[in-house]
């Protein structure tokens, strides 16, 4: 843990965070209203981004798979 303990203290020219994690910035989070309608539904349109998921389910929650256990 020396290094660790060198990078907390010390920092380094290599590093912006010098060992501590970075916050998560809100646009990346579901707290972003961007983020939530853009990726179920492709509003609004934007160039040069990605698609919306393919594998939404429109709200609803999946069966639990204890529920749907396979026949014996």
């Amino acid at each position: 843990m020396a290094l660790l303990n060198k990078l907390l203290t010390d920092g380094s020219t290599l590093s912006g965070f010098d060992g501590v994690t970075p916050l998560t910035p809100i646009g990346s989070t579901d707290q972003s209203r961007l983020h939530y309608t853009y990726s179920i539904n492709g509003v609004p349109f934007l160039r040069s981004r990605p698609e919306p998921s393919q594998l939404d389910l429109n709200g609803q929650t999946p069966k639990k798979y204890l529920d749907t256990l396979p026949r014996r």
